[in-house]
């Protein structure tokens, strides 16, 4: 008894055997030829007679405009070929769009030297450059024999069959069914998109019905059977093309499933330089015109001192066209296992993205925390209308040490908050928002974290001069609440305006005014870190800032050398005095910093808190030498003088005094390889160093063999800042090199390293470095970052300050990744 043929055998054998029916079937009577000299853009239907589609009928040739005989044959040789040709994908579609009830099933069209029918069999032989195309698809070949009857096409010699969606099909010959969307080929490679390739020694294509409900002009999926399979993105060796390619996936069987965009393989390996490296009974992988598909992604392993070894096994869903989901599950030998979620939506007028993740910690932690832990990472945008948008954001963890040990994004401050913003073109402005705040340091105290709430701003700039200037004006009103502090509420609002004018010896002035008034009403200020114990109970004040500033550029052209340009700039600021301002409370002024960005600001804090008063004078040289290269070097050097000292600005500020500190900008870029800037304070009266801040960085191209090369170096001093903790100096250097380089064959290479040292703490802050290899169809990557962070209340360093990762990303297959450290 014979044994049962598989079912997907049995499917194969059958639609071979429908294929070749129509061809047997027409061979039962006699043929009668009939030769189409000039034959060159022909329209054949798959569905009714041809008659039918066209109006005309291929009996009578008269009709065709030929001078042919009824009774024989006439072997006239096409002389010209069609001047006709075959429209693209998109034109196809635009027209098929635009025609009232346009089918989906349109006649087939074609060109070639050469035609044939047989009017009899009802078949169709083109010969020599044939191009039929029908909807979207196109085919080409030297032969191309047609069936009206049984609507198939044998095609033979150079066979190319390109796809609306970019791929290309080649076979030595197929046998196609309608649409040429079915049909047996052999001899198989294809080109798909992402510089994709296949190949295959057979294929069979099956057309998946469309769904009831579908939109009119779907089109339907097929599925591409294909046997003793071969498939890889990367480019073969130019001097030795028979060399195996970089990476390869063989398999016996494939399917390529166009409906849900991915190829599956059956007994397959991944080759790396011919050499198998994995083998898979069952593996797929999103189809490379495939934006996106649902999936298992290639999993994440490795080995940290608080997971121990792990592995991460991603899931992707994409939910819709606007929608997807992407699950993670972490498995560790040290703690419980993790599952993290990420959730994307798009809408017409907005989005929302959502990160979460729960867990639990068993105590093998460097804190020995035991307990459920987790995070949301979440933020909602939504444009009302043209005027109006919203949003929430809404970001909480369980601690610091959860987000350093499961590699999540850290963040200091986790900050939500819901909020409302109004735009009126480039006159008004409105948002009203509230916030909370979540501190992740064992050393913060969230009770005693503000609570803002609520907060609304409001602002107009009326395009139109108002007295030869620009007129602006805002109003706020803030509440700030604690569970554990100080309190207040506060109401301003703002009045500013600013005229600029040339004199007749080209003198530049800005003439500004602005006026500030404020009310409080506050509570619990002893309890504020601050001290501002004066500072309870309902208080008004006001302030009125006027200014004068003159610059006069004075330009030098030095020919070949450049253009030289000395420009001395006087300020002076009037105003009341303000005097003591620890009435009041003080909530957005406290972080500020006097450099040569801040030495002509009205008000050089930068909240509203605190008002500077007073006469002052500021003044400042600048000078410049810009080259024809492009290349500048620029120097800044200025002070302050203040009639009467003002305590307001805490000692160290560099304001404190009634003469300021100098403070001086250098920026040295005389060529595009080269770029040094420098900031610095220096006390006016010794001269000693209060701030500096410094930064070089150099560019070489085509050196040392390398296609660029990068060197940077950098210094930072920063005093003490009152009321910012830590209170301590900032001295640290850096410096760091990139480089990379481009092969012939278009690989390249990169590398680069950095570090920061603290100078005060004689240690490392943070050392860094990447190494990276990329080509058409692969990716080696693999960073290094060692941070040496603390925690202020244990002095430990915090979980998960080391990493090393590893990746190797197989373009359009998958990539895989491995943590360390």
């Amino acid at each position: 008894m014979a044994a049962p043929t598989p079912p997907k055998k049995a499917a194969h054998l059958r639609s071979v055997a429908r294929l070749r029916r129509g061809f047997a079937a027409s061979l039962a009577g006699k043929a009668r030829r009939l030769l189409l000299p000039g034959a060159g853009l022909l329209s054949l239907c798959l569905i009714g007679p041809l008659e039918a589609q066209t109006g005309r009928s291929f009996a009578d040739p008269n009709a065709m405009g030929s001078p042919l005989d009824r009774g024989g044959t006439v072997a006239t040789p096409l002389q010209t070929r069609a001047a006709a040709s075959p429209p693209t994908p998109a034109a196809g579609a635009a027209a098929r769009s635009a025609a009232p009830g346009a089918s989906n099933n349109p006649p087939v069209t074609f060109t070639a030297d050469e035609v044939e029918y047989d009017r009899e069999r009802g078949i169709v032989t083109a010969r020599g450059r044939v191009e039929a195309w029908q909807n979207e698809r196109i085919l080409r070949a030297d032969t191309f024999i047609y069936d009206r009857q049984s609507g198939i096409a044998t095609v033979r010699g150079n066979v190319q069959l390109m796809e609306a969606d970019g791929q290309v099909l080649f076979a030595e010959e197929a046998e196609l069914g309608e649409g040429f969307r079915e049909g047996v080929l052999t001899g198989v490679r294809a080109l798909l998109a992402a510089n994709a390739r296949l190949v295959a020694n057979g294929a069979r294509r099956t057309p998946v019905p469309v769904p009831e409900g579908a939109p009119p002009g779907t089109q339907p999926a097929t599925f591409t059977d294909l046997t003793r399979v071969v498939y890889s993105s990367c480019n073969l060796c130019e001097s030795d093309p028979s060399r195996p390619p970089l990476w390869q996936v063989r398999a016996r069987t494939a399917t390529q499933d166009t409906e849900v965009q991915r190829v599956a393989y059956r007994d397959a390996r991944v080759e790396f330089y011919g050499v198998p490296l994995l083998y898979a009974p069952f593996f797929s992988h999103p189809d490379p015109q495939s934006p996106r598909s649902s999936g298992l992604i290639f999993p994440t392993s490795g080995s940290t001192r608080f997971l121990g070894a792990f592995t991460q096994i991603p899931y992707f869903w994409a939910i819709d066209e606007q929608s997807d989901l992407t699950l993670t599950t972490t498995l560790a030998t040290r703690q419980s296992p993790n599952l993290s979620a990420d959730y994307r939506r798009r809408f017409n007028n907005g989005d929302i993205q959502i990160q979460s993740s729960v867990g639990y910690f068993n105590g093998n932690d460097n804190n020995g925390q035991k307990g459920l832990a987790g995070h949301i990472f979440s933020r909602a945008r939504f444009h009302l209308d043209e005027n109006w948008r919203t949003g929430l954001e809404v970001n909480r963890a369980t601690s610091d040490t959860y987000l350093r040990t499961y590699k999540f994004e850290y963040r200091r401050v986790l900050t939500s908050m819901a909020y409302l913003e109004g735009f009126w073109g480039t006159e008004g402005y409105a948002r009203f928002d509230a916030r909370v705040y979540q501190g992740l340091r064992t050393s913060d105290t969230n009770r005693t974290l503000p609570i803002v709430g609520p907060n609304a701003y409001g602002e107009y700039a009326p395009r139109d001069k108002v007295f030869g200037g620009f007129l602006q004006v805002d109003t706020g009103l803030l509440a700030i609440t604690r569970e554990v502090g100080a309190y207040d509420q506060r109401l301003a609002t703002r009045v500013g305006w600013r005229r600029e004018e040339v004199d007749p010896v080209g003198g530049l002035w800005n003439f500004r005014m602005q006026g500030d008034a404020r009310a409080y009403n506050a509570g619990r200020q002893q309890l504020n870190p601050n001290y501002f114990s004066d500072a309870n109970g309902q208080t008004a004040v006001g302030n009125f800032r006027a200014a004068a500033d003159w610059r006069m550029p004075l330009v030098r052209d030095w020919g070949e050398w450049g253009q030289q340009t000395i420009e001395p700039r006087v300020q002076v600021v009037g105003g009341p005095n303000t005097g003591y301002q620890g009435r009041y409370p003080n909530e957005d002024s406290i972080d500020y910093e006097f450099t040569d960005a801040t030495l002509f600001n009205l008000n050089r804090f930068n909240g509203r808190d605190r008002q500077e008063g007073g006469m002052r004078v500021d003044y400042a040289l600048r000078q410049a030498w810009n080259f024809p290269n492009g290349g500048m070097i620029e120097a800044v050097a200025g002070q302050s003088l203040r009639l009467h000292r003002d305590s307001t600005f805490a000692a160290g500020s560099g304001l404190e005094n009634r003469n300021s500190d100098y403070v001086g900008r250098l920026t040295v870029a005389p060529t595009n390889w080269l770029n040094v800037s420098t900031r610095a304070r220096l006390d006016s009266r010794t001269g000693q160093n209060n701030f500096n801040d410094f930064i070089a960085s150099t560019s070489f191209r085509n050196v040392l063999g390398l296609d660029s090369l990068g060197l940077q170096a950098g210094y930072l001093y920063s005093p003490p800042l009152p009321y910012i903790t830590p209170v301590r100096t900032r001295n640290e250097v850096l410096a760091g090199f990139t480089a990379s380089t481009r092969t012939d064959s278009g690989s390249n290479w990169r590398v680069g390293v950095s570090a920061r040292y603290d100078l005060d703490l004689d240690r490392p802050v943070l050392i860094q470095g990447v190494a990276g290899y990329e080509d058409e169809c692969f990716i080696l990557e693999t960073s290094f970052v060692r941070r040496f962070a603390r925690d202020a209340t244990t002095n430990q360093q915090y979980a998960g300050n080391s990493l090393v990762l590893i990746r190797l990303a197989f373009k359009t297959l998958g990539q895989y990744g491995f943590r360390a450290l």
